[in-house]
């Protein structure tokens, strides 16, 4: 069983409750009739019942009737929605009206579910930027104790089984936050490894990205990873941690045996920490279409309760998967 596999019969065994709120973009419902077909969810769809029923008809989709449809403009629990969002947003200068307006957004409306225990996950992007899909995560859900830095993993299944976890490698940041600093660099370790347990189960053994291995070059920034070590060391005392170290040094043990000897980490790692964004986006990206990974993701992490977001080119599979991965997300939140 791969992971996919795993996380599907994971997901099915617990059935989350997940927030949909593109409604009308075909991919996604397309993704929401497969999901609700395989019991791998129990989606909740936000917009006019008429109007995705219809478009359920037009994709010849059979299952779309098995989902909770809610129209925030219908809604008897929009009134509610915007009275929290007020009570969430009055001291940033937020007034009811402009609630009783924002609450209306899909996006708005689907983190105030999650807000009020009415659902466990959310998923947009298909039709909406990152900037949209994080907005109201961020103002409604917020971070996760102790972490004040959103954070986007991917998750890297490579034919070289040699790499990483029998060829599985979780790598973060590759979608948010711009420039790290030391400790928000920490966060975004601690994070990535806490989404590669969950994730696939393997133990996380997390490398501290740098040109540098061990101090064979001498820079702010190599400054900053070395700093980023010591403070997720801090944060998790049980975190099996390297840094800095290079992406051979991190990845292949005989090269691990030269520049890092006596790492616990080095040649075996399984989380590769990008110093920043820049590096990890082009460094996963250069990995998918030169290396023949498959790349799922961005997984957002970071945030009290799941909330992810999607490629505007993705696929139906994409959300599918992603689907998923937010109702395993949503299992171990539960747990916290």
């Amino acid at each position: 069983m791969d992971i996919i596999e795993r996380l599907v019969a994971r997901a099915k065994a617990n059935k989350q409750r997940i927030v949909l709120p593109e409604s009308l973009e075909e991919r996604t419902l397309t993704a929401a009739d497969k999901c609700l077909q395989d019991n791998l969810a129990d989606i909740i769809l936000i917009g006019n019942p008429a109007d995705i029923m219809n478009l359920a008809s037009r994709l010849g989709l059979k299952h779309i009737d098995k989902a909770t449809i809610i129209n925030p403009a219908t809604s008897d629990k929009t009134e509610g929605y915007a009275q929290l969002l007020y009570e969430l947003r009055k001291k940033k200068g937020m007034t009811l009206e402009q609630a009783r307006t924002k609450v209306l957004d899909p996006l708005y409306f689907g983190c105030l579910i999650i807000k009020s225990g009415d659902a466990d996950g959310q998923i947009s992007g298909a039709l909406s930027t990152t900037g949209d899909t994080l907005r109201p995560a961020l103002q409604i859900i917020k971070c996760a104790p102790g972490i004040t830095c959103v954070s986007g993993a991917m998750l890297l299944i490579t034919h070289e089984k040699q790499y990483g976890a029998d060829g599985v490698v979780v790598m973060g940041d590759v979608a948010v936050t711009p420039m790290p600093d030391a400790s928000q660099l920490a966060q975004i370790a601690v994070c990535t490894a806490r989404t590669a347990r969950s994730l696939t189960g393997m133990e996380p053994q997390v490398a501290m990205m740098s040109f540098s291995t061990k101090g064979s070059a001498s820079h702010e920034v190599v400054d900053k990873v070395v700093e980023a070590t010591r403070l997720a060391q801090e944060i998790d005392s049980t975190l099996c941690i390297d840094g800095e170290l290079q992406a051979d040094a991190a990845l292949v043990p005989s090269v691990a045996a030269k520049k890092a000897p006596g790492s616990k980490v080095a040649g075996q790692a399984n989380v590769l920490v990008a110093p920043n964004l820049e590096v990890g986006n082009i460094g996963y990206k250069l990995v998918q279409r030169l290396g023949g990974a498959e790349a799922i993701g961005p997984i957002l992490q970071g945030i009290a309760r799941p909330v992810n977001d999607l490629s505007r080119g993705c696929s139906v599979e994409d959300i599918y998967k992603m689907v998923a991965i937010t109702a395993n997300q949503a299992i171990d939140a539960r747990s916290c």
